[in-house]
C-alpha cells in the first residue's frame, strides 16, 4: 500500500476531490505547481498528501516548509497534520506569532508549519530553525499572503533556501500583483485550474425564525431540540453575548466548545483543538475569533441575530454546505433586524420562513416588505452581472461566466474578514520587537 493510499484511509477519504486527484496523480510530482481551487475543495489535503508521500523520517532536517498568512490557519493545518505525522513517525512543528520564539526543541522537526513573519524571525533572525534543509515548500493562500504584506518574508525565506527547492503554491486565485513573485521562484510550474462545479458548490438553506418576545438566548435554546447536527456553529455578535449563551447552553446540558477574542490565547488554543478534533457537536463563537480559520464538518450555522457588517453573515453561511454537502442556515431574528433582513434578500438570500413548534419546524408566511435599494458597492456589482447575463443567455456557458464573477468578487469579502487580523498580528510582532530591543538595552 502506497503512502498515500494509507492517508486516504486514516483520513477516511473514498474519492479524492478534483484539486486533490490533479496534484496527487501529477505525471511529474518534482514539478513546481501552482493549485487554484476555491475555499472547501480540499486544497490542504492536496498538498498534504505528497508532502507526507516525501518525508524520510530517518533524516534529521526540516524537509518541507508549508506558510499560511494567519496563526488560526496555521493551527488548523497543525491539527490536521498530528494524527498523520504520527502515523508515519513524522515530527511536525507550529511556528506562529504568539508563541515563545526562544523555545524550539531540541528534535528537528520534519514539516514546519508556520506564519511568515515567525518562520523567517526563527530561520534569518534568530538562527534558531534551519528551513533551507526542505526541498519543498508550500505556499497557502497566496493571493492573502501577498495583500496583507507577508510576501516580503516569504521572498526572503526563499531566498536562503536551495535553488533545487520545490515550490507549491495553492490559492483561489492569482492575482496580477503575484505573477512577479512565481516567475523569480517558479521554474516551469504546472498549472492546476479547477472550476468550481456543482459536487463541490455550496449548498446552503437559509431559515429565518422570529425570536417574538423571546431573547436571542431564550430563542435558541427552544430550537436546538429541533435540530441533530453533526457540528452546529453558533454566532453571536459580541464577546460578551457569546459567554453568556455558553454558559446558557451548558447550564442547559449542551456539551460545547466557546470560541470568541474575551478569551486567553491559551485557551483559544485549547478550544480550537477540540474543534478540530469534532467530538463536539457544539461551537459557540464570535466573528473575529473564527476569522481566518477553516472548520470541516458543519452542518448547521446559526445566527444571533445579524453582524453590524453584512459581509460577516456570507462568511458565517459560508462554513456550512461545503463539498457536496447539504447545509442549514438558521438566523433568529427580531423586528429591528428587518432592514438587515430585506438587505441580505436583495442580495440573494433566499429565506425560508420558519419557526419551532412542539420541537418541530413549521413553515410561516413569507416576510413581506419593500426592499431597499442597496447602495453596498459589492451589491450593485453583483446585480450588474446578473443583469449582463440576462442580456447573454445566448451566448455559451453565460451561467458558469456569471457564477465565476460573482464568487471573485465573493473572495474580496474573504480577504477582507482576516484582515484585521493580519494587522493584529504586524501590531503584535512590531510590540514584540520593541521589548526585546529594550530588554536588549539593559
Amino acid at each position: 500500500m502506497s503512502r498515500i493510499e494509507e492517508i486516504m484511509n486514516i483520513e477516511g477519504f473514498k474519492k479524492l476531490t478534483p484539486i486533490q486527484e490533479s496534484v496527487v496523480h501529477r505525471k511529474d510530482p518534482d514539478r513546481d505547481l501552482v493549485g487554484i481551487s476555491s475555499t472547501g475543495s480540499g486544497k490542504s489535503h492536496a498538498f498534504f498528501m505528497p508532502v507526507f508521500d516525501k518525508i524520510d523520517p530517518s533524516r534529521d532536517q526540516v524537509q518541507a516548509v508549508i506558510s499560511v498568512p494567519t496563526r488560526e490557519l496555521a493551527y488548523q493545518l497543525y491539527e490536521r497534520a498530528k494524527n498523520l505525522a504520527a502515523h508515519f513517525g513524522i515530527r511536525v512543528k507550529l511556528v506562529t506569532g504568539g508563541m515563545d520564539r526562544h523555545k524550539v526543541g531540541t528534535q528537528k522537526p520534519h514539516l514546519v508549519i508556520g506564519t511568515p513573519g515567525r518562520m523567517k524571525d526563527l530561520f534569518l533572525d534568530d538562527k534558531t530553525l534551519r528551513l533551507d534543509t526542505a526541498k519543498v515548500m508550500i505556499i497557502d493562500e497566496a493571493d492573502m499572503t501577498m495583500e496583507f504584506g507577508f510576501l516580503e518574508d516569504v521572498d526572503q525565506i526563499l531566498s536562503k533556501m536551495g535553488e533545487d527547492t520545490q515550490l507549491m503554491v495553492f490559492s483561489a486565485t492569482i492575482p496580477e500583483n503575484l505573477q512577479p513573485f512565481l516567475k523569480k521562484y517558479l521554474h516551469n510550474p504546472e498549472i492546476i485550474t479547477i472550476d468550481t462545479n456543482e459536487e463541490f458548490q455550496s449548498d446552503v438553506t437559509n431559515y429565518l425564525v422570529p425570536a417574538r418576545h423571546m431573547s436571542y438566548e431564550e430563542k435558541l435554546l427552544q430550537i436546538l431540540p429541533a435540530i441533530n447536527p453533526y457540528i452546529a456553529l453558533i454566532f453571536a455578535n459580541t464577546t460578551e453575548e457569546a459567554a453568556q449563551v455558553a454558559e446558557g447552553m451548558r447550564r442547559e446540558g449542551y456539551d460545547l466548545v466557546e470560541l470568541h477574542s474575551g478569551m486567553e490565547s491559551r485557551a483559544r488554543a485549547q478550544a480550537i483543538r477540540q474543534i478540530q478534533s469534532q467530538k463536539k457537536s457544539y461551537i459557540v463563537a464570535s466573528d473575529i475569533a473564527s476569522r481566518g480559520i477553516d472548520l470541516e464538518g458543519i452542518s448547521h450555522v446559526i445566527s444571533l441575530g445579524f453582524p453590524k457588517d453584512l459581509k460577516f453573515f456570507f462568511h458565517r453561511i459560508g462554513r456550512t454546505g461545503r463539498a457536496g454537502r447539504d447545509g442549514l442556515a438558521i438566523t433568529i431574528y427580531q423586528d429591528s433586524d428587518r432592514r438587515s433582513i430585506d438587505s441580505l434578500a436583495h442580495k440573494g438570500v433566499q429565506w425560508k420562513h420558519k419557526d419551532v413548534k412542539r420541537g418541530q419546524w413549521v413553515d410561516l408566511k413569507p416576510l413581506e416588505g419593500r426592499r431597499r435599494k442597496g447602495t453596498d458597492p459589492l451589491q450593485a456589482e453583483i446585480s450588474r452581472i446578473v443583469k449582463a447575463g440576462k442580456k447573454e443567455r445566448v451566448k455559451p456557458n453565460y451561467k458558469k461566466k456569471q457564477k465565476q464573477q460573482i464568487e471573485q468578487l465573493r473572495r474580496k469579502r474573504k480577504r477582507q474578514i482576516i484582515q484585521e487580523d493580519i494587522r493584529r498580528q504586524k501590531k503584535e510582532r512590531a510590540k514584540e520587537k520593541q521589548k526585546a530591543r529594550r530588554q536588549g538595552s539593559k
